[in-house]
Protein backbone atom coordinates (compact mmCIF):
# COMPACT_ATOMS: atom_id res chain seq x y z
CA UNK A 1 0.00 0.00 0.00
CA UNK A 2 1.07 3.59 -0.56
CA UNK A 3 2.21 5.51 2.47
CA UNK A 4 0.79 8.81 3.64
CA UNK A 5 3.05 11.82 4.00
CA UNK A 6 2.40 14.85 6.14
CA UNK A 7 -1.01 16.28 5.27
CA UNK A 8 -0.08 19.87 6.01
CA UNK A 9 -2.41 22.14 7.97
CA UNK A 10 -4.57 23.66 5.26
CA UNK A 11 -8.01 23.76 6.85
CA UNK A 12 -9.82 26.80 5.43
CA UNK A 13 -13.22 27.85 6.65
CA UNK A 14 -16.12 27.63 4.24
CA UNK A 15 -15.82 31.36 3.55
CA UNK A 16 -12.09 31.06 2.90
CA UNK A 17 -12.65 28.11 0.58
CA UNK A 18 -15.21 30.00 -1.47
CA UNK A 19 -12.72 32.85 -1.81
CA UNK A 20 -9.99 30.43 -2.91
CA UNK A 21 -12.19 28.80 -5.55
CA UNK A 22 -13.29 32.19 -6.86
CA UNK A 23 -9.64 33.26 -7.18
CA UNK A 24 -8.80 30.05 -9.06
CA UNK A 25 -11.71 30.47 -11.47
CA UNK A 26 -10.78 34.06 -12.22
CA UNK A 27 -7.13 33.16 -12.76
CA UNK A 28 -7.99 30.36 -15.17
CA UNK A 29 -10.36 32.50 -17.20
CA UNK A 30 -7.91 35.39 -17.42
CA UNK A 31 -4.94 33.20 -18.33
CA UNK A 32 -6.54 30.73 -20.72
CA UNK A 33 -6.20 27.69 -18.46
CA UNK A 34 -9.12 26.20 -20.34
CA UNK A 35 -10.39 23.39 -22.54
CA UNK A 36 -12.69 24.07 -25.47
CA UNK A 37 -16.22 22.64 -25.35
CA UNK A 38 -16.47 21.46 -28.94
CA UNK A 39 -20.16 20.62 -28.69
CA UNK A 40 -20.93 24.29 -28.05
CA UNK A 41 -18.89 25.64 -30.94
CA UNK A 42 -20.70 27.69 -33.55
CA UNK A 43 -19.46 29.99 -36.28
CA UNK A 44 -19.47 32.92 -33.88
CA UNK A 45 -18.78 31.55 -30.39
CA UNK A 46 -17.62 28.64 -28.30
CA UNK A 47 -17.82 27.79 -24.59
CA UNK A 48 -14.79 26.69 -22.63
CA UNK A 49 -14.28 25.21 -19.18
CA UNK A 50 -11.32 25.32 -16.77
CA UNK A 51 -8.77 22.52 -16.85
CA UNK A 52 -8.56 20.50 -13.62
CA UNK A 53 -6.18 21.97 -11.02
CA UNK A 54 -5.20 21.42 -7.41
CA UNK A 55 -6.17 24.06 -4.85
CA UNK A 56 -2.77 23.89 -3.12
CA UNK A 57 0.70 22.84 -4.25
CA UNK A 58 1.48 19.24 -3.26
CA UNK A 59 4.65 18.34 -1.31
CA UNK A 60 7.55 16.83 -3.27
CA UNK A 61 11.17 16.35 -2.16
CA UNK A 62 13.47 19.06 -3.53
CA UNK A 63 16.33 16.59 -3.96
CA UNK A 64 14.26 14.29 -6.16
CA UNK A 65 12.90 17.17 -8.22
CA UNK A 66 16.44 18.32 -8.95
CA UNK A 67 17.53 14.76 -9.68
CA UNK A 68 14.76 14.39 -12.28
CA UNK A 69 15.74 17.65 -13.93
CA UNK A 70 19.43 16.66 -13.98
CA UNK A 71 18.59 13.26 -15.46
CA UNK A 72 16.72 14.64 -18.46
CA UNK A 73 19.75 15.40 -20.67
CA UNK A 74 20.92 11.82 -20.06
CA UNK A 75 17.50 10.48 -21.05
CA UNK A 76 17.61 12.74 -24.11
CA UNK A 77 20.99 11.25 -25.04
CA UNK A 78 19.60 7.75 -24.60
CA UNK A 79 16.56 8.26 -26.81
CA UNK A 80 18.49 10.13 -29.47
CA UNK A 81 20.71 7.06 -29.69
CA UNK A 82 17.72 4.69 -29.71
CA UNK A 83 16.15 6.58 -32.61
CA UNK A 84 19.45 6.28 -34.48
CA UNK A 85 19.68 2.51 -34.04
CA UNK A 86 17.08 1.21 -36.46
CA UNK A 87 18.08 -2.44 -36.05
CA UNK A 88 17.75 -2.41 -32.26
CA UNK A 89 14.51 -0.45 -32.41
CA UNK A 90 13.01 -2.86 -34.93
CA UNK A 91 13.94 -5.89 -32.84
CA UNK A 92 12.42 -4.25 -29.76
CA UNK A 93 9.08 -3.53 -31.45
CA UNK A 94 8.69 -6.08 -34.24
CA UNK A 95 6.27 -8.22 -32.22
CA UNK A 96 3.85 -5.27 -32.23
CA UNK A 97 3.59 -5.09 -36.01
CA UNK A 98 1.10 -7.99 -36.49
CA UNK A 99 -1.16 -6.90 -33.62
CA UNK A 100 -0.74 -3.14 -33.14
CA UNK A 101 -2.07 -1.15 -36.16
CA UNK A 102 -0.13 1.98 -35.23
CA UNK A 103 3.19 0.12 -35.11
CA UNK A 104 2.38 -1.51 -38.43
CA UNK A 105 1.57 1.87 -40.00
CA UNK A 106 4.66 3.64 -38.67
CA UNK A 107 7.10 0.94 -39.76
CA UNK A 108 5.41 0.72 -43.17
CA UNK A 109 5.65 4.48 -43.70
CA UNK A 110 9.26 4.46 -42.54
CA UNK A 111 10.19 1.79 -45.08
CA UNK A 112 8.55 3.72 -47.91
CA UNK A 113 10.05 7.05 -46.85
CA UNK A 114 13.57 5.57 -47.07
CA UNK A 115 13.09 5.38 -50.85
CA UNK A 116 13.32 9.17 -51.09
CA UNK A 117 16.48 10.33 -52.87
CA UNK A 118 16.96 13.43 -50.68
CA UNK A 119 17.03 12.98 -46.91
CA UNK A 120 17.20 15.23 -43.88
CA UNK A 121 20.00 14.22 -41.51
CA UNK A 122 18.91 16.54 -38.70
CA UNK A 123 16.22 15.43 -36.24
CA UNK A 124 14.44 17.29 -33.44
CA UNK A 125 12.42 16.03 -30.52
CA UNK A 126 10.45 17.07 -27.47
CA UNK A 127 10.60 14.31 -24.86
CA UNK A 128 8.90 13.95 -21.50
CA UNK A 129 9.91 11.50 -18.79
CA UNK A 130 7.21 10.85 -16.18
CA UNK A 131 8.07 9.79 -12.63
CA UNK A 132 6.44 8.92 -9.34
CA UNK A 133 8.07 8.59 -5.95
CA UNK A 134 8.48 5.07 -4.60
CA UNK A 135 8.34 4.92 -0.80
CA UNK A 136 7.44 1.53 0.62
CA UNK A 137 7.19 0.95 4.35
CA UNK A 138 6.87 4.59 5.42
CA UNK A 139 4.51 5.32 8.27
CA UNK A 140 1.56 7.65 7.70
CA UNK A 141 2.82 10.20 10.23
CA UNK A 142 6.24 10.48 8.63
CA UNK A 143 7.30 13.59 6.76
CA UNK A 144 8.06 13.26 3.09
CA UNK A 145 11.19 15.34 3.55
CA UNK A 146 12.58 13.06 6.28
CA UNK A 147 12.96 9.98 4.08
CA UNK A 148 14.92 9.10 0.99
CA UNK A 149 12.34 8.78 -1.75
CA UNK A 150 13.18 6.75 -4.81
CA UNK A 151 12.42 8.31 -8.18
CA UNK A 152 10.85 5.72 -10.51
CA UNK A 153 9.89 6.20 -14.12
CA UNK A 154 6.27 5.63 -15.10
CA UNK A 155 6.76 6.11 -18.83
CA UNK A 156 8.82 7.96 -21.43
CA UNK A 157 7.03 10.01 -24.08
CA UNK A 158 8.62 10.91 -27.41
CA UNK A 159 5.64 12.14 -29.44
CA UNK A 160 3.22 15.03 -29.02
CA UNK A 161 4.28 15.61 -25.41
CA UNK A 162 1.36 17.67 -24.15
CA UNK A 163 0.71 19.61 -20.97
CA UNK A 164 3.52 22.17 -21.03
CA UNK A 165 1.34 25.27 -21.35
CA UNK A 166 -1.19 24.04 -18.78
CA UNK A 167 1.62 23.18 -16.37
CA UNK A 168 3.16 26.63 -16.63
CA UNK A 169 -0.13 28.42 -16.00
CA UNK A 170 -0.92 26.35 -12.92
CA UNK A 171 2.58 26.94 -11.53
CA UNK A 172 2.09 30.67 -12.07
CA UNK A 173 -1.34 30.46 -10.43
CA UNK A 174 0.00 28.80 -7.28
CA UNK A 175 2.80 31.36 -7.12
CA UNK A 176 0.24 34.19 -7.38
CA UNK A 177 -1.96 32.64 -4.67
CA UNK A 178 1.08 32.28 -2.42
CA UNK A 179 2.26 35.86 -2.88
CA UNK A 180 -1.18 37.36 -2.30
CA UNK A 181 -1.61 35.48 0.99
CA UNK A 182 -4.55 33.26 0.05
CA UNK A 183 -2.89 30.27 1.72
CA UNK A 184 -2.39 32.02 5.07
CA UNK A 185 -4.91 30.06 7.10
CA UNK A 186 -5.11 26.87 9.12
CA UNK A 187 -2.43 25.46 11.40
CA UNK A 188 0.27 24.79 8.79
CA UNK A 189 3.84 25.35 9.88
CA UNK A 190 6.05 27.78 7.97
CA UNK A 191 7.82 24.78 6.39
CA UNK A 192 4.54 23.30 5.18
CA UNK A 193 3.10 26.57 3.93
CA UNK A 194 3.98 27.52 0.32
CA UNK A 195 6.40 30.37 -0.27
CA UNK A 196 7.92 31.72 -3.46
CA UNK A 197 11.19 29.85 -2.88
CA UNK A 198 9.44 26.49 -2.49
CA UNK A 199 7.56 26.74 -5.82
CA UNK A 200 9.84 26.14 -8.82
CA UNK A 201 9.51 28.35 -11.86
CA UNK A 202 8.47 26.78 -15.13
CA UNK A 203 9.56 28.22 -18.49
CA UNK A 204 8.60 25.25 -20.62
CA UNK A 205 6.59 27.18 -23.23
CA UNK A 206 9.61 29.31 -24.13
CA UNK A 207 11.86 26.24 -23.97
CA UNK A 208 9.76 24.31 -26.48
CA UNK A 209 9.50 27.35 -28.75
CA UNK A 210 13.27 27.80 -28.48
CA UNK A 211 13.89 24.26 -29.72
CA UNK A 212 11.64 24.78 -32.74
CA UNK A 213 13.32 28.13 -33.47
CA UNK A 214 16.75 26.49 -33.26
CA UNK A 215 15.66 23.73 -35.63
CA UNK A 216 14.18 26.34 -37.97
CA UNK A 217 17.52 28.16 -38.02
CA UNK A 218 19.41 24.91 -38.61
CA UNK A 219 17.30 24.25 -41.71
CA UNK A 220 18.42 27.56 -43.19
CA UNK A 221 17.17 29.55 -46.16
CA UNK A 222 14.66 28.28 -48.73
CA UNK A 223 16.13 25.76 -51.12
CA UNK A 224 13.32 25.56 -53.66
CA UNK A 225 12.91 28.07 -56.44
CA UNK A 226 9.25 28.72 -55.73
CA UNK A 227 9.53 29.84 -52.08
CA UNK A 228 10.87 33.07 -50.64
CA UNK A 229 10.53 32.21 -46.94
CA UNK A 230 10.61 29.24 -44.59
CA UNK A 231 8.26 28.45 -41.72
CA UNK A 232 7.48 25.86 -39.08
CA UNK A 233 4.37 23.77 -39.73
CA UNK A 234 2.38 22.50 -36.73
CA UNK A 235 0.40 19.35 -37.58
CA UNK A 236 -2.64 19.23 -35.31
CA UNK A 237 -5.78 17.18 -34.85
CA UNK A 238 -9.08 18.55 -36.19
CA UNK A 239 -11.81 19.42 -33.68
CA UNK A 240 -9.15 20.03 -31.05
CA UNK A 241 -10.40 20.82 -27.55
CA UNK A 242 -6.87 21.26 -26.14
CA UNK A 243 -5.80 24.32 -28.15
CA UNK A 244 -4.85 26.25 -25.01
CA UNK A 245 -1.94 23.83 -24.61
CA UNK A 246 -0.82 24.11 -28.25
CA UNK A 247 -1.36 27.70 -29.32
CA UNK A 248 0.98 29.28 -26.73
CA UNK A 249 3.96 27.63 -28.44
CA UNK A 250 2.91 29.16 -31.75
CA UNK A 251 2.40 32.57 -30.17
CA UNK A 252 5.79 32.38 -28.44
CA UNK A 253 7.47 31.79 -31.81
CA UNK A 254 5.77 34.85 -33.32
CA UNK A 255 6.69 36.95 -30.26
CA UNK A 256 10.43 36.26 -30.41
CA UNK A 257 12.72 39.22 -31.05
CA UNK A 258 13.14 37.80 -34.54
CA UNK A 259 9.68 36.33 -35.17
CA UNK A 260 9.67 32.76 -36.45
CA UNK A 261 6.96 32.23 -39.02
CA UNK A 262 4.83 29.23 -38.13
CA UNK A 263 1.50 27.92 -39.29
CA UNK A 264 -1.05 25.35 -38.27
CA UNK A 265 -2.38 22.55 -40.48
CA UNK A 266 -4.86 19.83 -39.58
CA UNK A 267 -3.97 16.16 -39.94
CA UNK A 268 -5.14 14.19 -42.96
CA UNK A 269 -6.74 15.64 -46.04
CA UNK A 270 -5.50 19.18 -45.39
CA UNK A 271 -1.88 17.99 -45.57
CA UNK A 272 -2.51 16.46 -48.99
CA UNK A 273 -4.47 19.51 -50.17
CA UNK A 274 -2.23 22.32 -48.95
CA UNK A 275 1.28 20.86 -49.23
CA UNK A 276 3.38 19.61 -52.13
CA UNK A 277 6.80 18.02 -52.54
CA UNK A 278 9.32 19.38 -55.02
CA UNK A 279 11.49 17.09 -57.13
CA UNK A 280 14.17 17.42 -54.47
CA UNK A 281 11.71 16.82 -51.61
CA UNK A 282 11.36 20.31 -50.20
CA UNK A 283 7.96 20.48 -48.49
CA UNK A 284 5.96 23.47 -49.70
CA UNK A 285 2.96 24.80 -47.81
CA UNK A 286 0.30 26.69 -49.76
CA UNK A 287 -1.72 28.67 -47.20
CA UNK A 288 -5.32 28.87 -48.43
CA UNK A 289 -5.55 32.50 -47.31
CA UNK A 290 -2.52 33.35 -49.50
CA UNK A 291 -3.62 31.54 -52.63
CA UNK A 292 -2.23 34.14 -55.00
CA UNK A 293 1.20 34.28 -53.38
CA UNK A 294 4.29 32.14 -53.41
CA UNK A 295 4.27 29.01 -51.24
CA UNK A 296 6.15 28.74 -47.95
CA UNK A 297 8.94 26.20 -47.62
CA UNK A 298 8.54 24.14 -44.47
CA UNK A 299 11.64 24.08 -42.29
CA UNK A 300 10.28 22.04 -39.37
CA UNK A 301 7.28 19.74 -39.06
CA UNK A 302 6.10 19.74 -35.43
CA UNK A 303 3.76 16.81 -34.82
CA UNK A 304 0.82 17.17 -32.45
CA UNK A 305 -1.32 14.66 -34.35
CA UNK A 306 -0.86 11.19 -35.79
CA UNK A 307 -0.45 9.28 -32.54
CA UNK A 308 -3.60 7.16 -32.75
CA UNK A 309 -4.11 4.13 -34.99
CA UNK A 310 -7.44 5.37 -36.39
CA UNK A 311 -5.66 8.37 -37.89
CA UNK A 312 -3.84 6.09 -40.34
CA UNK A 313 -6.55 5.38 -42.87
CA UNK A 314 -5.45 5.74 -46.51
CA UNK A 315 -5.50 9.54 -46.29
CA UNK A 316 -3.60 9.67 -43.00
CA UNK A 317 -1.02 7.19 -44.26
CA UNK A 318 -0.36 9.22 -47.41
CA UNK A 319 -0.23 12.47 -45.43
CA UNK A 320 2.38 11.14 -42.98
CA UNK A 321 4.37 9.61 -45.83
CA UNK A 322 4.56 12.97 -47.58
CA UNK A 323 5.85 14.62 -44.41
CA UNK A 324 8.42 11.89 -43.81
CA UNK A 325 9.71 11.91 -47.39
CA UNK A 326 10.33 15.64 -47.19
CA UNK A 327 13.63 17.20 -46.16
CA UNK A 328 11.91 19.30 -43.51
CA UNK A 329 13.26 18.61 -40.02
CA UNK A 330 10.78 16.38 -38.24
CA UNK A 331 9.91 16.89 -34.58
CA UNK A 332 9.98 14.01 -33.96
CA UNK A 333 11.28 11.70 -36.68
CA UNK A 334 9.25 8.56 -37.27
CA UNK A 335 11.89 6.42 -35.55
CA UNK A 336 11.68 8.67 -32.49
CA UNK A 337 7.91 8.25 -32.67
CA UNK A 338 8.27 4.45 -32.68
CA UNK A 339 10.50 4.65 -29.61
CA UNK A 340 7.52 5.86 -27.55
CA UNK A 341 6.05 2.33 -27.43
CA UNK A 342 6.14 0.67 -24.02
CA UNK A 343 8.00 -2.27 -25.52
CA UNK A 344 10.99 0.04 -25.94
CA UNK A 345 10.85 1.12 -22.30
CA UNK A 346 10.68 -2.54 -21.29
CA UNK A 347 13.48 -3.59 -23.67
CA UNK A 348 15.79 -0.97 -22.15
CA UNK A 349 15.48 -2.70 -18.76
CA UNK A 350 17.15 -5.85 -20.13
CA UNK A 351 20.70 -6.51 -18.87
CA UNK A 352 23.25 -4.60 -20.93
CA UNK A 353 20.67 -2.75 -23.04
CA UNK A 354 21.52 0.70 -21.70
CA UNK A 355 25.25 0.14 -22.17
CA UNK A 356 24.62 -0.19 -25.91
CA UNK A 357 23.73 3.52 -25.94
CA UNK A 358 25.33 5.12 -22.87
CA UNK A 359 28.55 5.15 -20.91
CA UNK A 360 28.36 2.84 -17.86
CA UNK A 361 28.04 5.65 -15.31
CA UNK A 362 25.14 7.24 -17.23
CA UNK A 363 23.52 3.84 -17.75
CA UNK A 364 23.55 3.27 -14.01
CA UNK A 365 21.84 6.60 -13.36
CA UNK A 366 19.05 5.69 -15.75
CA UNK A 367 18.74 2.11 -14.51
CA UNK A 368 18.15 3.36 -10.97
CA UNK A 369 14.86 4.93 -12.14
CA UNK A 370 13.51 1.65 -13.55
CA UNK A 371 11.05 -0.71 -11.90
CA UNK A 372 10.92 -4.34 -12.97
CA UNK A 373 9.22 -4.85 -16.33
CA UNK A 374 8.46 -8.06 -18.20
CA UNK A 375 7.39 -8.86 -21.76
CA UNK A 376 4.54 -11.30 -22.33
CA UNK A 377 6.34 -13.63 -24.72
CA UNK A 378 8.30 -16.89 -24.59
CA UNK A 379 11.58 -15.32 -23.48
CA UNK A 380 13.06 -16.05 -20.06
CA UNK A 381 11.63 -12.77 -18.72
CA UNK A 382 8.31 -13.47 -20.42
CA UNK A 383 8.07 -16.87 -18.70
CA UNK A 384 8.75 -15.14 -15.37
CA UNK A 385 5.83 -12.80 -16.06
CA UNK A 386 3.59 -15.75 -16.82
CA UNK A 387 4.61 -17.39 -13.53
CA UNK A 388 3.82 -14.20 -11.59
CA UNK A 389 0.37 -14.14 -13.14
CA UNK A 390 -0.17 -17.89 -12.74
CA UNK A 391 0.87 -17.82 -9.07
CA UNK A 392 -1.53 -14.92 -8.44
CA UNK A 393 1.27 -12.52 -7.44
CA UNK A 394 -0.20 -9.67 -9.46
CA UNK A 395 -1.20 -7.33 -6.64
CA UNK A 396 2.11 -5.49 -7.02
CA UNK A 397 1.97 -5.33 -10.81
CA UNK A 398 0.16 -3.50 -13.62
CA UNK A 399 -0.53 -4.68 -17.15
CA UNK A 400 0.25 -1.88 -19.59
CA UNK A 401 -0.59 -1.66 -23.30
CA UNK A 402 1.87 -0.72 -26.03
CA UNK A 403 0.78 2.91 -25.75
CA UNK A 404 -0.39 4.47 -22.51
CA UNK A 405 -3.40 6.72 -22.39
CA UNK A 406 -5.98 7.33 -19.70
CA UNK A 407 -8.14 4.28 -19.03
CA UNK A 408 -6.07 1.57 -20.75
CA UNK A 409 -4.05 0.03 -17.92
CA UNK A 410 -5.18 -3.25 -16.35
CA UNK A 411 -4.86 -3.78 -12.60
CA UNK A 412 -6.43 -6.49 -10.44
CA UNK A 413 -8.21 -8.48 -13.17
CA UNK A 414 -5.06 -9.21 -15.19
CA UNK A 415 -5.62 -13.01 -15.63
CA UNK A 416 -9.22 -12.48 -16.69
CA UNK A 417 -8.21 -9.77 -19.15
CA UNK A 418 -5.48 -11.87 -20.74
CA UNK A 419 -7.92 -14.74 -21.14
CA UNK A 420 -10.29 -12.44 -23.01
CA UNK A 421 -7.83 -11.46 -25.78
CA UNK A 422 -6.19 -13.61 -28.50
CA UNK A 423 -2.82 -15.07 -27.48
CA UNK A 424 -1.10 -13.17 -30.31
CA UNK A 425 -2.36 -9.85 -28.91
CA UNK A 426 -0.73 -10.43 -25.52
CA UNK A 427 2.69 -9.48 -26.86
CA UNK A 428 1.42 -5.88 -27.11
CA UNK A 429 1.37 -5.68 -23.31
CA UNK A 430 4.04 -5.56 -20.65
CA UNK A 431 3.81 -6.46 -16.97
CA UNK A 432 5.21 -3.67 -14.83
CA UNK A 433 5.95 -3.57 -11.12
CA UNK A 434 3.72 -1.12 -9.27
CA UNK A 435 5.21 2.08 -7.95
CA UNK A 436 4.15 2.76 -4.36
CA UNK A 437 3.91 6.56 -4.04
CA UNK A 438 3.41 8.51 -0.81
CA UNK A 439 0.00 10.01 -0.15
CA UNK A 440 -0.68 13.67 0.50
CA UNK A 441 -3.93 15.53 1.12
CA UNK A 442 -5.29 18.13 -1.28
CA UNK A 443 -8.40 19.47 -2.99
CA UNK A 444 -8.68 18.88 -6.72
CA UNK A 445 -10.93 21.23 -8.68
CA UNK A 446 -12.54 20.03 -11.88
CA UNK A 447 -15.94 20.00 -13.56
CA UNK A 448 -16.90 17.30 -11.04
CA UNK A 449 -16.42 19.71 -8.12
CA UNK A 450 -13.69 20.21 -5.53
CA UNK A 451 -13.42 16.98 -3.53
CA UNK A 452 -10.82 16.87 -0.78
CA UNK A 453 -8.89 13.70 -0.03
CA UNK A 454 -5.73 11.67 -0.29
CA UNK A 455 -3.81 12.17 -3.53
CA UNK A 456 -0.75 10.96 -5.41
CA UNK A 457 1.37 12.96 -7.85
CA UNK A 458 3.40 12.45 -11.01
CA UNK A 459 6.30 14.62 -12.13
CA UNK A 460 6.93 14.98 -15.86
CA UNK A 461 10.21 16.48 -17.07
CA UNK A 462 10.49 17.88 -20.60
CA UNK A 463 13.61 17.55 -22.68
CA UNK A 464 14.41 19.15 -26.02
CA UNK A 465 17.10 17.99 -28.40
CA UNK A 466 18.38 18.49 -31.91
CA UNK A 467 20.88 16.15 -33.48
CA UNK A 468 22.59 15.30 -36.76
CA UNK A 469 23.28 11.59 -37.13
CA UNK A 470 25.15 10.89 -33.87
CA UNK A 471 26.09 14.50 -33.05
CA UNK A 472 23.94 16.33 -30.50
CA UNK A 473 23.39 19.93 -31.56
CA UNK A 474 21.08 20.76 -28.65
CA UNK A 475 20.30 18.77 -25.50
CA UNK A 476 18.49 20.52 -22.67
CA UNK A 477 16.03 20.06 -19.86
CA UNK A 478 13.00 22.11 -20.86
CA UNK A 479 10.77 22.48 -17.82
CA UNK A 480 8.25 20.24 -16.15
CA UNK A 481 4.64 19.29 -15.56
CA UNK A 482 3.16 18.08 -12.27
CA UNK A 483 -0.10 16.15 -12.14
CA UNK A 484 -2.07 14.93 -9.14
CA UNK A 485 -4.99 12.54 -8.84
CA UNK A 486 -7.05 11.06 -6.04
CA UNK A 487 -5.38 7.98 -4.61
CA UNK A 488 -8.28 5.70 -5.55
CA UNK A 489 -8.12 6.70 -9.24
CA UNK A 490 -5.92 4.48 -11.40
CA UNK A 491 -5.21 6.80 -14.36
CA UNK A 492 -3.59 10.26 -14.48
CA UNK A 493 -4.70 11.96 -17.73
CA UNK A 494 -5.95 15.47 -16.93
CA UNK A 495 -7.71 16.28 -20.20
CA UNK A 496 -9.62 12.99 -19.91
CA UNK A 497 -10.78 13.95 -16.43
CA UNK A 498 -8.72 11.65 -14.21
CA UNK A 499 -6.18 14.03 -12.66
CA UNK A 500 -5.40 17.71 -12.22
CA UNK A 501 -2.44 19.96 -12.96
CA UNK A 502 -0.51 20.90 -9.85
CA UNK A 503 2.76 22.43 -8.62
CA UNK A 504 5.38 20.64 -6.50
CA UNK A 505 5.86 22.20 -3.08
CA UNK A 506 9.57 21.53 -2.70
CA UNK A 507 10.67 20.44 0.74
Amino acid sequence: MSSESSEGGFMPSEEQMLALLSQIQDWQINHGSLLKNLESQTEHSVFSYPVGVSVYPTPFPKSQFRKAMDLQPVYNELYMAVAGDEEWLYNATKELIPTEPLADALWGIHEQSKEAESVQEISAAVFRSDYMLHMSGIQSSDSLAEHEATLKQVEFNTFSCAGAAHAKRVADMHRYMTRTGFYNFGDATEQQRPNAASLPRNDNIESLASLLATAHKAYGAPRSKGAEQTAILHIVQPYNFNIADERPIEYALWEREEPVHNYRLEWGEDILQYTTLTDTNELLFHPPWLAAHDPVEVSVVYMRAGYEAHEYDHTGWQARLRLEKSIAIKCPSILSHISTFKKVQQALTAPGALERFLAPDKAELIRNTFVQQYPLDQSVEGLRAQKIIRDDRISNHILKPSLEGGGNNVYDDIPEFLSSIPPAARSSYILMERIEPPLSRNLLVSRAGAPEGLVVSELGVYGTCLWKKTEALCNTCAGWSFKTKHADVDEMSVVKGYGCFDTPLLQ
